[in-house]
């Protein structure tokens, strides 16, 4: 099959080409909010039209980066060198201190939340806008999805890694896929806190209301009622929590499976991972 690249997508003329600008775009700033969960919470509507605030010269219109009658297309990341579309637009104006006005391009809509590229960046945190003939006869097509993206895909249990924000996305949005793998599957789960290792092992059975509605618990206030994540939230508050919690599945059952069984193994992980005496378990 032949390589397409993003260059085959766009079918920029030269002058248009010497025009255009890419923005790859990761957080607002150092430690800011990641732009693909501000996409996400963004009206379908308007992330349909291309219109979503997580583009950068949406928030910053900085005559460093852009004058009027450039062309602007706007990615973000979504996961290592995977970057989604999600809006392309020609700059209008650029007022002294203001956001940068626009009009959006209307060709290139059906690709918006649907065309993922592969590129590799390089750092972390650094430049978010670059020339678009430097890019897009090196940036490679992944897919054009037939759905706009609606967060991670489920790819198995054993392969569940999901940050708090992941979680909220998938309890606000609902897609399809989670939820057929969730909202009926007992489980062995881990709670992570990233920022000190320490470790929380918990379960979902037919009296917590299965996985999906456990974790749906955690979304809500963060701790879904366990004492020692509880004082946490308390202490060091839900953005704690928002930045530094991830879950993930040690073990999963189908309905059938009595809830006695799935505490004991819930008991047997907690023994393993010595999560009473050092991690977030107050009991066994």
């Amino acid at each position: 099959m032949n390589t397409i690249y993003l260059k085959d997508i766009l079918k920029l003329t030269g002058e248009e080409l010497q025009r255009a600008r890419i923005e790859l775009n990761q957080t607002a700033g150092r430690g800011g909010e990641w732009f693909i969960d501000r996409w996400l919470k963004t009206d379908r509507q308007l992330r349909c039209d291309g219109r979503a605030e997580c583009s950068y010269w949406r928030w910053y219109g900085s005559k460093r980066n852009f004058y009027p009658g450039d062309i602007v297309f706007s990615f973000v990341r979504t996961d290592g060198d995977e970057w989604l579309f999600v809006s392309a637009a020609r700059i209008t104006d650029v007022p002294d201190n203001s956001r940068a006005e626009y009009e959006v391009l209307d060709a290139y809509k059906g690709f918006f939340g649907r065309l993922t590229i592969l590129y590799h960046k390089g750092q972390k945190f650094g430049r978010y806008v670059f020339r678009m003939k430097d890019i897009a006869n090196k940036a490679v097509v992944k897919e054009i999805s037939p759905d706009m993206y609606d967060g991670k895909k489920f790819s198995g249990y054993d392969n569940v890694r999901l940050s708090y924000s992941d979680l909220e996305t998938i309890v606000r949005l609902r897609p399809g896929d989670w939820v057929n793998a969730l909202e009926n599957q007992k489980a062995v789960y881990l709670i992570t806190d990233c920022a000190n290792g320490k470790l929380y092992v918990g379960s979902a059975t037919a009296d917590s209301g299965m996985l999906l509605a456990r974790w749906e618990s955690y979304v809500k206030n963060g701790h879904g009622g366990n004492a020692e994540l509880k004082a946490i939230v308390e202490n060091k508050g839900l953005d704690y929590v928002k930045d530094n919690f991830q879950y993930s599945v040690l073990e999963n059952y189908n309905a059938r499976v009595g809830d006695e069984y799935v505490l004991k193994r819930e008991k047997y992980w907690k023994d393993v991972l010595q999560t009473v005496r050092r991690g977030y378990n107050k009991n066994y």
